[in-house]
């Protein structure tokens, strides 16, 4: 009980430390009081909206060996929600959606995506599960683990050739501009850090599942802290019909200090390489003061845990927004 709420501090303290650096960035890039009001507060009426939502957040993972895959998927990964959004800012709130005779997986869920002075984008995100479906190859039942916890945190930064001629969040709020370009392609570099977690009693593999892997892949806790750099394309293409669409590309290579503790031991694997590849796709459409926007986002992790085990992390984010933008009366 003790270890449990010692992990709950760690993780709120480092959640704020993700909030709170976030909002330094903000507060930096403002030389003044008026710079920081300008950036945060928005005043005009026309770029405010209501939106309805639905969305699909999905963390999931698995250990896999050359004939043998036990993945371990959320329940409750559709929800519904209601927000706001104007020029500086989008502000949403979800209610994730739980089936039938569907035992729930609980969960914190925050990402976030920003481009500040035009060529730095950063991304960041928090999540924290608990609860899986064990699911296999191997023809063994499903199985639900709910004291099994998964906790994923990190960001990504690229610093860009040239600077990015549009704004994610004015799309997102169906406020394409005028002057972005219709076509817009740049290419960058940047770097990524993470921390990665799980755990569960006794261990991860149920009596079926175990025995078509060796006892090294039977883990009851793993975490990671890994840190490298990535190369990255942005595009932005204003299309026909008030449709606009932005595909971004991430791959990376990174440096992991991981540690795998068993039921009755703990190693440390030799291999330090982490592969992931990052993927962003959004189509926006807006008829008058009307917008439709849809957005998908992929993170792909892939390290190896030795002795023929790999471990493979996927991130998944995906929104369909549909917002009503406010206007002004008309003076006569």
């Amino acid at each position: 009980m003790l270890k449990q709420d010692n992990f709950k501090k760690t993780l709120i303290q480092r959640l704020w430390l993700i909030l709170v650096a976030c909002f330094c960035c903000i507060v930096l890039n403002a030389q003044d009081l008026n710079d920081l009001d300008s950036l945060l507060i928005d005043r005009n009426i026309e770029n405010y909206s209501i939106r309805i939502f639905a969305n699909y957040k999905d963390n999931r993972f698995r250990v896999q060996n050359e004939n043998a895959r036990v993945r371990f998927v959320p329940n409750n990964r559709n929800g519904l929600g209601v927000g706001f959004a104007n020029e500086k800012m989008i502000v949403d709130v979800a209610f994730n959606i739980r089936g039938r005779n569907k035992e729930e997986t609980t969960r914190f869920d925050l990402q976030g995506m920003t481009i500040v002075n035009e060529r730095h984008f950063v991304n960041v995100y928090a999540q924290t599960y608990k609860g899986f479906r064990s699911k296999n190859n191997v023809d063994a039942p499903t199985i639900f683990i709910n004291d099994l916890r998964s906790v994923s945190l990190g960001f990504n930064y690229l610093r860009t050739l040239d600077d990015i001629a549009f704004s994610y969040a004015l799309l997102k709020a169906g406020l394409d501009k005028d002057e972005h370009k219709r076509v817009f392609i740049t290419a960058g570099l940047g770097a990524f850090g993470s921390f990665d977690y799980f755990s569960t009693q006794p261990g991860i593999l149920s009596e079926t599942t175990a025995a078509f892997f060796n006892e090294r892949a039977n883990i009851r806790r793993y975490q990671a802290v890994s840190i490298g750099v990535l190369a990255g394309v942005v595009s932005y293409f204003k299309l026909p019909e008030n449709i606009t669409a932005t595909i971004n590309v991430m791959p990376g290579l990174g440096l992991m200090n991981k540690k795998i503790t068993l039921p009755n031991a703990t190693y440390r694997p030799s291999n330090p390489l982490l592969y992931k590849l990052d993927f962003h796709a959004g189509l926006n459409y807006s008829l008058n003061q009307y917008y439709v926007s849809l957005t998908y986002s992929n993170g792909l992790y892939a390290t190896d845990f030795d002795f023929g085990n790999k471990y493979r992390l996927n991130l998944t984010n995906a929104k369909l927004a549909i917002g009503y933008r406010f206007k002004t009366k008309k003076k006569r």
